[in-house]
C-alpha cells in the first residue's frame, strides 16, 4: 500500500486527512508532540479501516526532532505529504514573546519548507508523489505574522507546482476558512461571534480539498462560499481589505 505521511494528525484538519487517506488506502505516518495520544489515533485509525499505522512523536520546532522526521523520507517511500501542525495565538504580535513569535515562524514556515524539500526529492526520482501544505485565507488578509506566514505557504506552494509538475510531482496549497476545530478552542475563541455560514465540516473541506489535489490544483479553496468572498477580495480596495482584517483580532483563522 502507499503510505502518506500527516503533521498535527491527532485533531481537527490532520485527523480529518488522517481518516480521508486511510479510506483512499494508504498506510499512515503521523507525526505531533504527544506521542500517548499519537497512538491512540493510531490504533483508532486502524481498527477504523484496516490500515498500517506509524507514530513519530516530534516537536517539528525542535531541530533534532524534525531532522528524524526529514530522514523517515530517505528510509522509504512516503508518496503524499500533508503539511498540516500549526498553531494560532490570541493576542496581538506585541503582546506576545519574541520566542513564542519565533516558534509559530518556524512551525508554520521553516518546517514547511524542510519537510517539503525532503519529500519532493525523492518523489522528483520516482516521477510520482503529492505535496500538501495547509495554509489559510487569512494568507490574503493583512492579519499580522499568521497571515504572512500562510501567505509565504500559498506562494511557496503554488510555485513549487508549476516547477514540479513536469516531474509527475502535484503540490498544491489549502486554504480554507474557519473550520470546526479544536484549533480555535485553544486559544479561548469566541465562535459565537463569527456567523454560522462561515464554519465550514472538517472532513467535508477535507473531501473537496483531496478532489482538487487529484485535479492538479496549485491553490485550493473549500466551498463556494470562500471562493466567492476570496474573488470578491481581489478586486476590493486594500484599505477596506486593511480595515476589515482588524475585525475579531482576538481570534485566529487556520
Amino acid at each position: 500500500m502507499p503510505t502518506a505521511l500527516i503533521t498535527g494528525p491527532a485533531t481537527g484538519i490532520g485527523r480529518a486527512f488522517a481518516d480521508k487517506l486511510a479510506v483512499e488506502g494508504y498506510d499512515l505516518v503521523l507525526v505531533s508532540r504527544d506521542e500517548a495520544r499519537l497512538k491512540e489515533v493510531a490504533a483508532d485509525l486502524t481498527r477504523l479501516h484496516g490500515v498500517a499505522c506509524e507514530v513519530i512523536a516530534a516537536d517539528l520546532t525542535d531541530r533534532d526532532d524534525l531532522a528524524r522526521v526529514e530522514e523517515r523520507f530517505r528510509t522509504g517511500p512516503i508518496e503524499v505529504l500533508v503539511n498540516n501542525a500549526g498553531f494560532g495565538q490570541r493576542k496581538p504580535f506585541w503582546a506576545n514573546s519574541v520566542d513564542t513569535e519565533e516558534k509559530q515562524l518556524d512551525l508554520l514556515v521553516r518546517v514547511v519548507l524542510r519537510l517539503t524539500h525532503a519529500a519532493v526529492l525523492p518523489m522528483i526520482e520516482r516521477g510520482s508523489g503529492a505535496v500538501m501544505n495547509v495554509s489559510s485565507v487569512a494568507g490574503f488578509l493583512q492579519r499580522g505574522p499568521y497571515s504572512a506566514h500562510k501567505s509565504w505557504v500559498t506562494t511557496f506552494s503554488a510555485g513549487l507546482a508549476i516547477q514540479l509538475h513536469s516531474k509527475g510531482v502535484a503540490v498544491m496549497a489549502l486554504c480554507p476558512g474557519l473550520v470546526h476545530t479544536e484549533f480555535h478552542d485553544r486559544m479561548g475563541m469566541d465562535k459565537s461571534v463569527i456567523p454560522s455560514f462561515m464554519w465550514l465540516d472538517a472532513t467535508d473541506m477535507v473531501d473537496a480539498a483531496w478532489k482538487d489535489l487529484m485535479r492538479g490544483k496549485a491553490i485550493s479553496i473549500p466551498s463556494l462560499r470562500y471562493k466567492l468572498l476570496m474573488a470578491a477580495a481581489r478586486y476590493t480596495p486594500r484599505t477596506l481589505i486593511a480595515r476589515l482584517s482588524t475585525v475579531g483580532l482576538d481570534g485566529r483563522r487556520r
